[in-house]
């Protein structure tokens, strides 16, 4: 009802005035400015397939993209490495095997993938995994360990996340950074619950356990009516963490998911437990290499300088096709960033963000598209410092119409009703709409296809607004009948 209504205050005054509602360009301008788009910045291009602009309005003006900054991310990654691309991650050793022992540690390697240990339909679940590792010790004639389980994430260089990200996102699901060996997405889970008010927060961690983390509860319960604003702000810095915020009183028990920024020790963590649980014998518990050379465990922390490990084996993720779906469909920022950080190691070597960004570059380059008019520098889209034209967004989705890669990047794409679009609610011919969403406080963008009959692109589309003082709630229905309004051409 409330996109009909958005609808009729549209077209009343072209059919009051004699005229006929038959241009997109049209509907576009009777739009903009008005209702909750009034103050709103907005950038729309729309395409048709033959390469002429049905609808431009703003088009060259650069604004935050959101998570559609994913759609370059996932497109850029599936054209530099093909669908069918895999992660590894590797296990070595330092030491020696004698009579089926291992007289030193067991390294995990970390190649990267973004999905160990997350059981979410394209990674396997822990146990899983770990059976498979357990199978690799066994072809290499290891039946114990004499040594320590040490998750290894050193492949990637830099920090876990890019420096412009808002503080209070980093101790969030969605603002965890990783580094090239990650568990569980590098989440935490606790239980919360209100107390009474005034009272601090009830929380239990769930998974996975972190018995090297200092956590301190700050977090008071709300009045009702006050909403959740939990937050752990945390560091890799040290093992300490403290949850901050508020969660009302009429706020029902929940899981909360925030930031591990020790997954390699998770890892290693997770794995030795497995191993124990399952009778095998490790005599030296778990610990990390960090990006140093030192070893790290919940109670020590000493220089490396056993040498570089010898590898016996590896398992691979799931294909990269799949990452990617799963990466548009969830707005997953996690494997977003893991897929700029395998462009930045692939391509130099260095998986800090800057060697990243000049892989991207490259990228697309070759799909003959230049950087120049925009600014990237991040793969998820948190950044507020990201910076893409309608315009540009739309050269980019045409594009990549001529990637070989193509048929798997636009597979990744949700219809309406699916994924994070779960909200959008368009009428006849929503099914041949594949698009990504990107939202954040005052934006909110949409781009991607409408298809012909037959499956094939025929419109291309971005539309971007910033700076809406109006809730994207209120500002998505207008710009869904605009989209209704493409759809009946």
């Amino acid at each position: 009802m409330k996109r009909l209504l958005t609808l009729v205050a549209i077209l009343l005054p072209i059919l009051a005035s004699g005229q006929q509602p038959v241009s997109a360009q049209k509907y576009l301008e009777r739009m903009a400015g008005k209702g909750p788009l009034k103050g709103t910045l907005l950038g729309v291009t729309v395409r048709a397939a033959d390469g002429k602009t049905v609808a431009a309005y703003n088009q060259d003006v650069r604004m935050v993209p959101a998570s559609n900054a994913k759609l370059i991310t996932t497109g850029c990654a599936l054209h530099a490495f093909g669908a069918d691309y895999r992660f590894e991650t590797g296990l070595g050793y330092v030491g020696a095997i004698e009579d089926g022992t291992l007289k030193g540690d067991l390294y995990i390697l970390g190649g990267g993938d973004p999905t160990t240990g997350t059981g979410d339909g394209i990674g396997l679940a822990p146990d899983a995994l770990f059976w498979k590792w357990k199978t690799l010790l066994k072809q290499a004639g290891i039946e114990r360990i004499d040594g320590r389980i040490v998750g290894d994430g050193r492949l990637y260089e830099g920090h876990l996340e890019h420096a412009s990200w808002s503080y209070d996102d980093l101790g969030t699901y969605y603002g965890t950074g990783m580094s090239a060996l990650c568990f569980y997405e590098n989440a935490i889970d606790f239980a919360v619950s209100a107390a009474a008010e005034g009272e601090t927060v009830n929380f239990t961690q769930t998974y996975p356990e972190t018995p090297w983390m200092h956590t301190e509860n700050y977090s008071l319960t709300g009045p009702a009516g006050s909403g959740n604003s939990l937050y752990l702000f945390t560091t890799d810095l040290a093992p300490y963490a403290e949850l901050r915020g508020t969660f009302a009183t009429d706020r029902a028990p929940k899981t909360e998911h925030f930031a591990n920024k020790y997954g390699d020790l998770s890892c290693a963590f997770e794995f030795w437990k497995n191993l124990l649980a399952t009778g095998w014998e490790v005599t030296g518990g778990y610990a990390r290499v960090d990006r140093s050379g030192y070893i790290q465990g919940p109670d020590f922390i000493q220089k490396d300088v056993a040498g570089k490990p010898v590898k016996i084996g590896r398992t691979q993720g799931p294909k990269l096709e799949e990452i990617a779906r799963e990466t548009n469909w969830r707005s997953d920022n996690f494997y977003a960033e893991a897929l700029l950080r395998a462009m930045g190691e692939s391509a130099s070597g260095w998986a800090v963000y800057d060697s990243c960004a000049v892989a991207r570059k490259e990228v697309l380059e070759g799909l003959g598209l230049r950087e120049d008019p925009i600014q990237l520098v991040d793969g998820s889209g948190l950044s507020r410092s990201n910076y893409v034209s309608a315009r540009w967004m739309a050269d980019f989705l045409d594009a990549m119409k001529k990637s070989p890669a193509f048929p798997a990047f636009l597979g990744s794409l949700p219809a309406p009703g699916q994924g994070t679009l779960n909200v959008v609610k368009l009428g006849e011919g929503a099914q041949r709409v594949r698009m990504k969403s990107g939202s954040m406080n005052g934006t909110l963008c949409y781009s991607g296809y409408i298809l012909d009959e037959e499956g094939k692109p025929q419109y291309t589309f971005s539309i971007l607004t910033n700076n809406a003082t109006a809730t994207n709630r209120e500002v998505r229905p207008v710009l869904m009948g605009f989209l209704d309004f493409l759809l009946s051409l």
